[in-house]
């Protein structure tokens, strides 16, 4: 017999809290928002659904029943990342907080970091990109043309640091499934006789593309006494 997701009390979603506010209470205090408990009817408990409403605390409950204790900066950069890909999807998955701090993991100080990124490519025109780039407060933009997007994006990226990369490989990977599924896109770019890897994610694989290559890019440009170790792709 299929149970309507709304249906009160044993329904999918009669112990599922999306508003943020709903969220905060229910982690202090769950009789705030339940009269019954979920397992005194068979349900295992109740269920945070995580989207643009969420909290903070919302998101590092989550992630620590995922396994992932994080907190201060680091759990500042992965909401800031979880609220990217919320405004992206009705709805995030355990699998895109994974996703999320796997990448946090990979993370390196960022001396180039994307502010915008916009491409036009199709079957009748020469692929080009514009794209915004931060560094050290001051906000750079260019533009490039390529084969294809992500090398326009890249020609533009070059032409505003002034390091040309050479792509050595690039492997894509659904890193979620859906079709609004995180791509998670690793490189190897040589810059000059120097081969650095690089790692980005994002729902759009043209970003995670440029996320990538910044990686590589920004790897390459800390002190080697700062270089944080290369995890490979």
């Amino acid at each position: 017999v299929h149970v309507q997701p709304n249906k009160a009390i044993v329904g999918e979603n009669a112990f599922a809290h999306e508003a943020g506010i709903h969220q905060d209470r229910v982690l202090k205090e769950k009789l705030t928002y339940e009269i019954m408990r979920p397992e005194d009817i068979g349900r295992p408990s109740n269920k945070l659904v995580l989207g643009k409403h969420s909290g903070r605390a919302a998101l590092a409950a989550r992630l620590k029943d995922l396994g992932f204790d994080l907190a201060g900066p680091e759990l500042d950069r992965t909401f800031k990342k979880f609220k990217d890909l919320a405004d992206r999807k009705k709805e995030v998955f355990d699998e895109d907080l994974i996703a999320i701090v796997t990448d946090e993991a990979t993370h390196v100080p960022e001396t180039y970091q994307l502010e915008y990124l916009h491409v036009i490519s199709g079957t009748s025109v020469v692929p080009s990109a514009t794209v915004k780039l931060r560094k050290d407060g001051e906000v750079f933009q260019d533009s490039g043309v390529g084969d294809g997007p992500v090398d326009a994006v890249l020609a533009a990226i070059d032409a505003m640091t002034g390091m040309k990369g050479r792509l050595q490989d690039y492997a894509l990977r659904a890193a979620t499934s859906g079709k609004d599924a995180i791509g998670e896109v690793s490189v190897k770019v040589d810059f000059d006789g120097t081969v650095v890897s690089g790692k980005g994610a994002s729902t759009d694989v043209i970003e995670a593309s440029a996320r990538a290559y910044l990686s590589a890019l920004n790897r390459l440009v800390q002190p080697k006494s700062q270089r944080v170790k290369e995890v490979g792709p």
